[in-house]
């Protein structure tokens, strides 16, 4: 059997194969998925990608399965972990942050000001993959930035770097790099924040997700990834947001929660209120990401335990403490039907956290001439849709319930969406698939991604 195209999502425990056909005509459709353990470990990660095919093609009632074109996105060999540097946490830093986060990448390791040794071997012990320096408007404050640029090519760290800094810089940026060996590393961008109060983030999160493109095809167990796949390799999340983003030229302003095993991602597309827009304190971007590490319903579970509490978990599942106990002894990163509730329990607490981390809120101050209210971080309230993928979501029962407790819940002083939003889960689980897909066919995996939305 032969389809149009396969998407491969080449997780850090599981491989997951997404089969595409008529790419081409008016009814383009999501065949079947089918996944296998990630064998980036036994060092060859086509082993994972053949297992999950042969899969696929039992799922579907045939001997073997082939793809005129295959697509992938990834987060094995430690996703695409970079660190940010900046000149002033609120302004460049955060810039940089948001186009980092924006491309799908882990932020491990984030300075503001000039750089010192401790942090170049910070960088070293967290392996970062990719390290974006920032800093000064153009042609504002501009030594920072190339303190840091020295300080890092001169390390001579062989890993790529890239300035999205004040451009009056570029000259010299290039020959530190030039001098120190390193130039091959090097990527120049525009400023991520050209000016006061101005975030330009689009450009460096093309050159990240290129640049990890580069990278993750020379990760231990990924270097033969290139035999099998026909296209850009994007990072998972990044490949989540254009989904996201295709959709909201479609349906408006819009946002999309993905609960995982280790992490909870939160996304939104969307412009200001006008009404919030004239109390904003600072810039946010029209597309934005944010990341929980500690929000996760297996890896970091103990973490949402600990924000709910045993005692209330044992009374709202009505468990005794040995039957407690039992529950987490045999808890499983895919939960068996007796672990259902206390996922969907942990779920609530990571969706509810994440959305107060995720938007922006309204802030009182005070004056000579009393109390005047201000906002900062994200405006979502002009969200009309939202959005849930992954596990949660899509394949347990009772998960679609989560986002409308969550969303009809009053928190005035939050600026999330309304209550009369859409909400819809991604039943298909195809967001992540569709994201790399629709880079060469974006109507196709626009059909796509609308037919997987079931209204909650």
């Amino acid at each position: 059997m032969k389809v149009d195209a396969f998407v491969f999502e080449i997780g850090s425990t599981t491989t997951v194969v997404s089969a595409f056909d008529g790419l081409f005509g008016e009814h383009p459709k999501l065949l079947s998925q089918a996944m296998a353990p990630t064998s980036v470990a036994l060092g060859d990660v086509t082993i994972g990608l053949e297992q999950a095919t042969q899969e696929l093609a039992r799922s579907l009632g045939v001997k073997t399965i082939e793809a005129s074109q295959t697509f992938a996105t990834s987060s094995a060999a430690g996703g695409l972990k970079m660190s940010v540097h900046g000149l002033v946490y609120d302004m460049t830093v955060k810039a940089a942050k948001e186009a980092a986060l924006g491309a799908g990448a882990n932020i491990k390791l984030i300075t503001a000001g000039k750089m010192t040794d401790s942090n170049i071997e910070e960088i070293r012990r967290l392996c970062i993959n990719i390290i974006l320096l920032s800093g000064g408007v153009d042609y504002g404050e501009s030594q920072t930035a190339l303190h840091n640029a020295a300080l890092v090519a001169g390390a001579h760290l062989n890993i790529p770097v890239i300035y999205a800094g004040n451009i009056q810089n570029h000259h010299l940026v290039r020959q530190l790099f030039e001098e120190a060996g390193q130039s091959s590393y090097l990527y120049i961008t525009k400023n991520v924040y050209p000016k006061i109060d101005t975030l330009d983030v689009e450009e460096a999160r093309k050159i990240i997700q290129s640049v990890f493109e580069k990278h993750i095809i020379h990760a231990p167990g990924m270097e033969k990834i290139r035999s099998v796949i026909s296209s850009d390799i994007i990072p998972t999340p990044g490949a989540v947001m254009e989904s996201l983003q295709l959709l909201q030229k479609e349906l408006g302003n819009a946002m999309a929660f993905d609960i995982g095993g280790a992490t909870t991602d939160v996304h939104s597309v969307s412009d200001n209120s006008k009404d919030v827009e004239k109390i904003m304190i600072a810039p946010e971007p029209f597309a934005k990401r944010t990341v929980e590490g500690d929000l996760g319903v297996y890896v970091n579970k103990n973490n949402l335990i600990e924000l709910l509490g045993e005692r209330k978990i044992k009374n709202e599942l009505h468990l005794s403490d040995e039957e407690y106990k039992k529950l987490l002894e045999y808890y499983r990163p895919i939960p068996q039907a007796e672990q259902v509730p206390l996922t969907l329990l942990l779920s609530k607490v990571a969706l509810e956290t994440s959305l107060k981390r995720h938007v922006g809120r309204y802030v009182h101050l005070y004056g000579p001439l009393g109390k005047n209210t201000y906002a900062e971080g994200k405006d979502c309230t002009n969200v009309g849709v939202i959005i849930g993928t992954g596990g949660v979501f899509s394949r347990l029962p009772g998960g679609d319930a989560l986002l409308k407790e969550t969303m009809i819940k009053k928190e005035p002083d939050l600026l999330k969406p309304k209550n009369d939003v859409l909400i819809y889960v991604d039943s298909d689980y195809c967001m992540a698939a569709c994201g790399v897909l629709s880079r060469k066919y974006p109507q196709a995996s626009l059909t796509i991604l609308k037919n997987s939305l079931k209204k909650v």
